[in-house]
C-alpha cells in the first residue's frame, strides 16, 4: 500500500464547521462549475465520473478524452476528488496510479451509488455495492496504488446488501471518507432518505461521513446535519439549481438571487465555459443555463431562448432584451 499524501479529510473533519462537499454528477460538474461551487464556499469538489476501463484501455495516451475531462484549475478549485467506476480491480488499480501521475488530485473516489442503466450493466456503481468480494478487491486496489486519501460513495442499499452490511466487510481497511446516499438503488432520487444510516455506521467507520440526497435548500440543509449527525453534506441537485447554496449552510441565512443576480451568473458560467472550450461548448452550458432558472418569473420564456444560446452574442442579446446585461 502506498505512503498517503496528508490527509485533507482529516483536516476538514477537524474545524468547527460542517464539511461542504459538490458531489459528483455526470454532465455537470466540470472545471467551470467547480471554480463556481469553490467560490460560493464548497469545501470539496468531485469531478465527473470517470471510467477506471477507459483509463486502463487508453494509458498511453496522454491526451485521451477521460483525462482532458478530469484536468483541473488548482488556483480556482477547492480540495478535488477525482471518482472512479468500473469493476475491474487491475484497471482501477492501473487507473489510480495514472490520474496521480497526470492529474495530482487531493483525492481518489470509488463509486458504488451509481443507479443508471448503462453503468450497473458493467456491474459498476450500484451494482458493484451488491458484490462484496469484488468491491472489496476494487477498493484494495486503489488503496494499493494511490498515493492520495482514498473515498468511497454507497447507497442506502443496493439488492439485499445494506450500507451497513457493506461497510462491516471493509471496516479494516484504511478508506478517508464515505459519501452515504440516504436513498436504496430501487428509490433511485426519489422518496425518504434514511438519516438514521450515519449512526449505524459509526462504530465500523472512523473516517470523515458525508450525507448525500435530499437537500435543496438551506431548511433541508441543516435538517439533514441535524437529524444525521453527519460530519458534512455532499450537494448534488440542490447544487445545480443554487450554487450559493454553500455559502448560505455557511452562513446560516438565506442569500435571494432575483433575475439580475441568475443573469450575472449565466453570463460568468458561459464566459468561463468558453474561455477554456470554446463557444462549442455552450450546447453544454444549456442545460446548466435551465437549472439556474428554475422558480423565475417567465423561467419558460427564457428556457426556450437559453436552450438556443450558441454564442456569447446571442446570449448578451437575450439579457439585453430583458434589461439584463448589466
Amino acid at each position: 500500500m502506498k505512503k498517503k499524501e496528508k490527509n485533507f479529510w482529516q483536516d476538514l473533519k477537524n474545524q468547527s464547521q460542517p464539511i461542504l462537499v459538490l458531489a459528483p454528477m455526470a454532465g455537470f460538474t466540470d472545471s467551470t462549475f467547480r471554480q463556481i461551487c469553490s467560490a460560493y464556499g464548497a469545501d470539496v469538489v468531485y469531478s465527473e465520473m470517470a471510467s477506471a476501463t477507459a483509463l486502463f484501455y487508453n494509458q498511453e495516451n496522454d491526451d485521451n478524452e477521460t483525462l482532458r475531462l478530469l484536468r483541473w484549475d488548482r488556483e480556482k478549485e477547492s480540495h478535488y476528488v477525482v471518482q472512479l467506476f468500473g469493476s475491474n480491480p487491475e484497471h482501477f488499480a492501473l487507473a489510480a496510479r495514472l490520474v496521480n501521475e497526470k492529474i495530482k488530485p487531493h483525492g481518489l473516489d470509488i463509486n458504488f451509488g451509481c443507479p443508471v442503466g448503462k453503468v450497473l450493466k458493467q456491474g459498476a456503481g450500484a451494482d458493484l455495492m451488491r458484490n462484496l468480494k469484488q468491491a472489496r478487491a476494487v477498493i484494495e486496489a486503489v488503496l494499493d496504488n494511490s498515493k492520495s486519501p482514498v473515498s468511497i460513495k454507497i447507497r442506502a442499499k443496493s439488492g439485499d446488501v445494506s450500507a451497513l452490511e457493506f461497510m462491516k466487510n471493509i471496516s479494516d481497511l484504511p478508506v478517508s471518507a464515505l459519501m452515504i446516499h440516504g436513498r436504496s438503488l430501487n428509490q433511485g432520487f426519489m422518496g425518504a432518505v434514511d438519516f438514521s444510516l450515519v449512526a449505524a455506521i459509526r462504530p465500523y467507520f472512523q473516517g470523515t461521513i458525508l450525507i448525500n440526497g435530499g437537500v435543496v435548500d438551506l431548511k433541508t440543509a441543516q435538517e439533514a446535519l441535524t437529524l444525521s449527525g453527519a460530519d458534512g453534506l455532499a450537494l448534488a441537485r440542490g447544487a445545480l439549481a443554487r450554487p450559493w447554496l454553500f455559502q448560505e449552510i455557511k452562513e446560516g441565512r438565506e442569500i435571494i438571487y432575483d433575475r439580475s443576480a441568475i443573469s450575472r451568473l449565466l453570463y460568468r458560467h458561459a464566459l468561463s465555459l468558453v474561455e477554456r472550450r470554446g463557444e462549442s461548448a455552450l450546447v453544454e452550458w444549456r442545460k446548466q443555463a435551465c437549472w439556474y432558472i428554475q422558480g423565475l418569473a417567465g423561467a419558460s420564456h427564457w428556457r426556450r431562448r437559453l436552450v438556443q444560446v450558441s454564442t456569447l452574442t446571442n446570449l448578451e442579446n437575450i439579457l439585453k432584451d430583458y434589461g439584463l446585461n448589466d
